[in-house]
């Protein structure tokens, strides 16, 4: 069903091929982990929440993949945390802007940024670093699911707090965000929108879910919980 849709949305422009060959990666590791939220991924989705609640001027980030497997859920998010969204895509042109932000649109997004950038993001050299001052360049938390390692290291450099949704634990983009997020990205969203909803109005549960992350370890959480759901089976064979 779902890359029913995504190759309906590449035929359309929306996604790219290479888009489908990231999302078979994804699909990879989800087979590892028993395609379920494991623990570690609900700690950093909870961490998520907290950052975003916390920010001045959160962001989330949406590219062809991201609008494609779930607009619904990006949007909602967005609204609970009271965060803008920017599309922002590596294989940029003014048609497939426009049709994936008209794309959020139509799903019931207001104001989408990233139509006319008007700031870069330093040391890239790709499309990826055109962006709005008023969203990305300027946000201090960016929610960047089924992100690219270049820009998310180069969103770290500029002194922003990276929310990276991959199901890869070990990807360029997990080791460089502050909160990596290893999980499906519905099931992401859906988690840190019930997290945002949990903690909204109590600072002192967001402070101290903040203090008490540690995307290091919680990474390394993520590996021992793929290693584990692997020996599953034959631990139940020797049974």
């Amino acid at each position: 069903m779902v890359r029913e849709r995504l190759w309906e949305l590449v035929e359309k422009g929306l996604v790219t091929p290479t888009g489908m060959i990231s999302h078979g990666r994804g699909e990879a590791f989800d087979y590892l982990m028993g395609e379920k939220s494991q623990n570690s991924s609900l700690r950093a989705e909870k961490a998520a929440a907290a950052y975003l609640l916390n920010a001045k001027n959160p962001i989330v980030c949406v590219n062809g993949n991201a609008a494609a497997l779930d607009p619904k859920n990006l949007i909602l998010l967005a609204e609970t945390v009271s965060a803008k969204i920017e599309v922002n895509i590596f294989h940029r042109t003014e048609r497939r802007m426009e049709l994936l932000i008209s794309y959020m649109e139509e799903n019931g997004a207001e104001s989408v940024l990233g139509r006319e950038p008007d700031a870069r993001i330093p040391m890239l050299t790709s499309d990826r670093a055109l962006c709005t001052k008023e969203g990305i360049f300027d946000s201090d938390v960016i929610l960047v699911p089924i992100e690219d390692g270049d820009r998310a290291k180069a969103l770290a450099d500029m002194g922003k707090i990276v929310i990276s949704i991959d199901l890869n634990p070990l990807s360029r983009t997990s080791r460089t965000a502050t909160v990596s997020i290893s999980d499906e990205m519905t099931r992401a969203l859906e988690n840190i929108i019930a997290f945002a909803e949990e903690l909204k109005g109590n600072k002192k549960a967001i402070e101290e879910t903040i203090r008490t992350f540690s995307n290091e370890a919680n990474r390394k959480n993520a590996v021992e919980e793929i290693c584990s759901s692997l020996m599953q089976e034959f631990e139940v064979e020797n049974k």
